[in-house]
């Protein structure tokens, strides 16, 4: 039983450590100067330099660029769990005509490449004059986010009994507070759940922030593409982007961490 234990413990480090390792490195060779991260082989002991991150701020405006992958990143969030939530409620507790036909659209939505809707969303904000704005982005990204919203949370909206709501509507509770008060809350992990994969898919995208976005409204993506050039790429302030664009996700992931923990050891029978 202690050999399964230390085996299983190991190939969990391992694996660990092998996940891990391309964000150590980019981390890594961020604070490298040029020679350094060119060098065979690596250097592992040298002085940090943060000349890399001072090269990305000073030949783009990443500032500009954290704000509206910010604002569209969480803008997107906030509309996909809005409205996933309550139409996953609504086909996980009403009966209604067409409910398969419904279901079987969202879920064949999520199987669509979004390249294949690039050209029309393109024509479509174009027609909008909302070309090169953080609105485009938002609602695309929504329009992506949602079938996954609603298939994740209809799972864990059928998961949860109804007579607890129904328990809560005779002690006074409407059905909209029982929902409120009761389902939302057992639901915790599935709203943290979506939650990440919502704010990683906005945040990361970068072929619609690529062709829908101009100057103002260029993204963090896009923007640390812009040191692959024709000549070179400049891996110190590739990475150092990298960096900076990881860290508010590994942030968030681990703030949403504890609810989703906590959601998964508190239950309807507990």
């Amino acid at each position: 039983m202690r050999q399964k234990t230390t085996v299983t413990a190991v190939l969990v480090w391992t694996a660990t450590a092998i996940f891990l390792f391309p964000i150590f490195w980019i981390m890594f060779t961020s604070v490298k100067t040029p020679v350094q991260a060119f060098q065979i082989p690596p250097v592992w002991f040298f002085r940090p330099t943060l000349e890399n991150y001072v090269a990305v701020f000073r030949s783009q405006p990443f500032g500009h660029y954290f704000w509206n992958s910010a604002t569209t990143a969480a803008t997107s969030t906030i509309f996909s769990l809005t409205v996933g939530t309550a139409a996953a409620y609504s086909l996980a507790r009403f009966r209604f005509r067409a409910q398969k036909s419904i279901s079987f659209v969202i879920f064949l939505t999520r199987m669509v490449p979004p390249v294949v809707l690039l050209v029309p969303f393109f024509i479509l904000f174009r027609n909008l004059n909302w070309t090169d704005t953080p609105a485009a982005l938002a609602f695309s990204y929504t329009a992506f986010n949602l079938p996954f919203v609603i298939w994740l949370m209809w799972g864990f909206f059928k998961e949860i009994p109804y007579e607890l709501e129904q328990a809560a509507m005779i002690d006074g509770a409407s059905a909209f507070g029982a929902m409120v008060r009761i389902t939302l809350p057992l639901a915790r992990p599935g709203l943290a759940a979506a939650s990440i994969f919502a704010l990683m898919n906005a945040w990361n995208e970068f072929l619609f922030a690529l062709v829908l976005t101009g100057p103002n409204a260029k993204t963090l993506p896009v923007g640390a593409a812009q040191f692959v050039t024709q000549d070179a790429i400049l891996w110190g302030p590739v990475m150092a982007a990298g960096t900076m664009i990881m860290l508010p996700l590994i942030l968030f992931t681990v703030l949403i961490q504890k609810h989703l923990v906590r959601g998964l050891t508190m239950g309807a029978i507990k």
